[in-house]
């Protein structure tokens, strides 16, 4: 709304002076809620980076323990004991809740390693291998779940920055503009007032001094 549509009364002066102080409570939750996601931000960053540092001494291991395991078995019977490994069981996701961003949590129990009675007999390099590229897929399940509440989050901080700056440089700003207007406009009205006044009392001793004169 324009300034000069607002009528200047003062209803209208009580009314915007209600919505900056409404205005002022929304800037400063808005304001905490983008230093809460901040510190969730860096704290599952912390996490994600220590989670990628793990990833890459698990798979030089688990490079390291397939190396050794073709070596003493054989690539053949290598590639011949993949075919026999358990598919891996689909991912469940679930959702946390954190400052009203619903990021994902991957379910740790639907990827628990899979019992293959077949498997029993397996010689201890090969086992070791898979165990190891066992916990490299936790790993990278973990991962998964950090970046996408990364992502997340950071599109809610923006989005709560801009909104935060919207009632702070836009809507305040031109709620006291119209403040300062009508306030203008209550002095204007004050001001034609007492010089209406001062004219009707200066024609009304003009009045009573002719009149006195007459007499």
């Amino acid at each position: 709304m324009a300034i000069e549509n607002v009528r200047p009364t003062r209803l209208e002066l009580l009314r915007t002076r209600r919505r900056i102080v409404v205005a002022r409570k929304g800037l400063n939750l808005l304001k905490l809620k983008r230093t809460a996601l901040i510190v969730e931000f860096f704290a599952i960053s912390r996490e994600a980076m220590k989670l990628r540092g793990d990833l890459r001494a698990r798979i030089a291991r688990g490079y390291e323990s397939i190396r050794l395991a073709e070596m003493m078995e054989g690539p053949t019977r290598l590639e011949s004991i993949s075919m026999l490994l358990p598919d891996v069981l689909p991912v469940r996701i679930r959702t946390k809740n954190v400052m009203g961003v619903r990021t994902p949590r991957v379910d740790r129990g639907s990827y628990r390693a899979i019992a293959a009675p077949a498997l029993l007999d397996l010689p201890t390099s090969v086992d070791e291998s898979i165990r190891h590229f066992q916990g490299i897929y936790e790993v990278v399940l973990e991962i998964a779940e950090k970046e996408n509440a990364l992502r997340r989050l950071l599109k809610e901080i923006e989005k709560t920055k801009r909104r935060a700056s919207a009632i702070e440089n836009v809507l305040i700003p031109r709620l006291q503009a119209t403040v300062r207007y009508i306030k203008f406009r209550f002095d204007e009205l004050e001001r034609d007032a007492f010089s209406m006044l001062k004219t009707v009392k200066r024609k009304m001793e003009q009045e009573e001094a002719r009149g006195a004169a007459a007499a």
